[in-house]
C-alpha cells in the first residue's frame, strides 16, 4: 500500500526542518507570533491541561536574560548569548495537578508546542534554533522569567530572519528502519 501525502507543504516543512544558528535582525511582530502560537497550541494534550506557556523576549529583555545567565554561571555583567537573535521565545512547562496526566507527559506537551511553533516560524520564513543550557534550571534565570514553583524552563527558541547567504542544512535524512520496528513476540505469544 502506498501512502499519498495530500498536503505536500506540511510534509516538505517537516522534512526540510533545520536549526538556524545564525539569523538576521528580522523577526515576526507580536501579532504574527500570537497567530502562530494559537496554531501551535493545538498539539495533542491529554485532558486539555495546557501545561505550558511561552514568554516573548525582545530588546532589553534579552539584556536582562544575559545578566541572569551570567549570574547563574558566577560571572559579572551580561552574557551575549541572548543577543544572537532579535526574538527569543522562552518555552515553559507549567505543570498542572492531575491524577491522570503525569509530569513527563505534560512536559512532552510543552515540548510539542515549541516544536510545532518552530515549524510554523520556519514556514513563515524565519530561522529558528532551540537553545538550552544548564542555566535553564538556575534560580537566577527562573526569577528573570517570573517562573512559579510548578514551572520549569525548557529553553528558548531563538528566532530571526534567514540569512540570504545561508547554505543548506547538514542534516541527512534518517534511515527509518533503524528507528521503526514491530513489537517483539514474547514466549506467551508463541504458544
Amino acid at each position: 500500500m502506498s501512502i499519498t501525502v495530500t498536503n505536500t507543504a506540511v510534509y516538505d516543512a517537516v522534512a526540510g526542518r533545520r536549526s538556524w544558528s545564525r539569523v538576521t535582525t528580522d523577526a515576526p511582530t507580536h501579532d504574527e507570533l500570537a497567530r502562530l502560537v494559537a496554531a501551535a497550541g493545538r498539539v495533542a494534550d491529554h485532558s486539555s491541561l495546557r501545561p505550558w506557556r511561552l514568554i516573548e523576549l525582545r530588546g532589553d529583555d534579552r539584556e536582562r536574560l544575559g545578566r541572569a545567565i551570567n549570574k547563574a554561571e558566577g560571572h559579572k555583567g551580561a552574557s551575549t548569548k541572548p543577543q544572537r537573535a532579535p526574538l527569543l521565545v522562552a518555552v515553559v512547562a507549567s505543570y498542572r495537578k492531575s491524577g491522570k496526566v503525569p509530569r513527563w507527559e505534560q512536559e512532552a506537551v510543552a515540548s510539542g508546542v515549541a516544536h510545532m511553533l518552530s515549524l510554523l516560524l520556519d514556514d513563515a520564513g524565519y530561522g529558528v534554533i532551540w537553545r538550552t543550557g544548564h542555566y535553564t534550571r538556575s534560580k537566577a534565570v527562573a526569577r528573570a522569567h517570573g517562573l512559579k514553583k510548578n514551572e520549569e524552563l525548557l529553553g528558548w527558541l531563538y528566532v530571526g530572519g534567514k540569512p540570504a547567504d545561508a547554505r543548506p542544512g547538514r542534516r541527512t535524512p534518517i534511515e527509518p528502519d533503524r528507528f521503526l520496528s514491530r513489537m517483539p513476540v514474547g514466549k506467551a505469544d508463541r504458544g
